[in-house]
């Protein structure tokens, strides 16, 4: 993509003189088609063109960003009741999808097939996988028995809680010393404060922060976005240290082009975030190339599995931002990907569960299999 300098010229009304201001622009973004592209630029290696104009075009231009920023969020948020023909539809798409994305559950014997000779290597997504999506996500707490469940895989399996959220709020959630940690999608990584069985492989003294340079252009953003939305009943900005979360699930739905208009507002000014989105949140994060799926792959060369075949890496996780790690296991064509969700969606993981208790079988299953395994060698 070519950047196009843009040169505005506005005549003073007062004292007749000329102002001219330089933007930077990106040919794609500014002229849509052919019939829009500029004439051939002049010696100097400016385009003269109203400022009238360049303002109606970038007005149409984040128009159209917004819309489509909230068409999206609506997709992802179906509030309407479906006719029987919809329904049954529906369910047609829903047994389709099942057969191309089994249950974890009633595939488990061909998963453990999979993993013979190998080591198995745990990465968990917490909210909606570990703990249930609620309104508040400050109270996104999960249960005794699931953190007991994880706790149990941790004894067998190198584990990792790889998250959207700032990596000391997981950690306070989980509350379990012996696992890795990945928050703010992987851009803030530490390992276990002490060493489970498989300490071998284990390199406790990681930490890797990708991102540190973006901190201080975080907390601006973040309190600007603070006093942008105030006035949007239920929205709610979250800092979470390398990226910023904010969550539209309590607000009506008739605010979130408002809500939407706000947050690019903000964001027109910093052109090195990028915003994502998840299930009832707007994720704001630094435009480095890292995610889920980078995290996943640091953390197998952290634990020793780097080039390795001797490793089934299972992903267990329910939102768009989990699909990166989905991906990077399917392009490896070595583990799993186990998407947690009650409705099809467009998925590059290879298995599903349908919700969080789904997901405490799965691993109950797991380290079930793995004492008797134990047991009779």
């Amino acid at each position: 993509m070519t950047k196009q300098n843009v040169m505005i010229s506005e005549k003073n009304s007062t004292s007749g003189l000329m102002t001219t201001i330089t933007v930077a622009m990106s040919n794609s973004s500014l002229f849509s088609s052919a019939a829009q592209k500029p004439p051939a630029r002049p010696g100097g290696g400016y385009l003269a063109i109203s400022r009238k104009k360049l303002l109606k075009q970038l007005e149409i231009e984040g128009s159209a960003r917004i819309n489509a920023w909230v068409d999206s969020m609506k997709a992802s948020s179906p509030t309407h009741i479906k006719s029987s023909a919809c329904l049954a539809s529906t369910d047609d798409h829903q047994r389709s999808w099942i057969l191309h994305h089994p249950s974890a559950l009633s595939m488990f014997e061909q998963i453990i097939d999979a993993s013979k000779g190998k080591q198995i290597v745990m990465f968990l997504d917490y909210d909606g996988t570990l703990s249930p999506i609620v309104e508040d996500p400050d109270r996104a707490f999960m249960s005794d028995s699931m953190r007991a469940a994880v706790r149990d895989v941790a004894r067998y399996f190198p584990t990792a809680i790889v998250s959207g959220r700032c990596r000391d709020k997981v950690y306070n959630f989980v509350r379990l010393a012996g696992l890795y940690y990945a928050g703010s999608h992987g851009m803030d990584i530490r390992g276990p404060t002490k060493g489970p069985k498989y300490k071998k492989r284990n390199n406790q003294g990681v930490l890797f922060q990708p991102a540190s340079e973006f901190l201080p252009m975080i907390d601006e953003v973040y309190k600007a976005l603070l006093e942008k939305t105030k006035s949007i009943t239920g929205a709610k900005v979250e800092n979470n240290k390398f990226c910023l979360s904010v969550h539209y699930r309590c607000v009506e739905e008739k605010k979130w082009t408002v809500l939407a208009e706000q947050v690019r507002s903000v964001l027109k000014e910093y052109p090195k975030l990028r915003l994502t989105q998840g299930r009832k949140v707007l994720e704001i994060r630094p435009t480095i190339k890292w995610d889920k799926g980078k995290a996943l792959e640091f953390l197998l060369e952290s634990l020793g599995f780097a080039n390795c075949n001797d490793v089934l890496p299972v992903y267990i996780g329910d939102d768009r931002t989990d699909e990166d790690a989905f991906k990077v296991l399917r392009e490896r064509g070595q583990g799993f990907g186990i998407l947690v969700s009650k409705i099809p969606k467009d998925t590059n993981a290879s298995y599903s569960l349908q919700e969080p208790s789904e997901v405490m079988d799965f691993l109950h299953r797991l380290v079930e299999w793995k004492r008797l395994t134990a047991r009779h060698n």
